[in-house]
């Protein structure tokens, strides 16, 4: 299985810090649950729930035929209780 690659810092992702959402930038292939399963045991946390999306790198030729490289991103929300000290939100 795939881990998250890292962590997306957007003002968005700043904001989400507040409601206990955390956001991380993932493999294309890797799926909810997997990274529901790998959060809980990394950061021994409960997961609420799991938002994801998939993002398309912009070609700045159009008629350019190169791979775009895609990345998902997923938004993560944590029982109130938890939370992961690596972002530094201890509400």
């Amino acid at each position: 299985m795939d881990k998250p690659k890292n962590q997306l810092v957007t003002e968005k992702s700043i904001r989400l810090l507040q409601q206990n959402q955390y956001t991380f930038k993932v493999d294309s292939k890797l799926t909810k649950t997997e990274m529901k399963s790998w959060i809980e045991k990394f950061f021994d946390v409960e997961v609420e729930g799991i938002n994801s999306s998939r993002i398309k790198n912009k070609s700045k030729k159009p008629r350019n035929k190169l791979k775009l490289n895609t990345y998902k991103k997923m938004i993560i929300k944590l029982r109130k209780k938890y939370f992961i000290p690596l972002f530094l939100n201890q509400t």
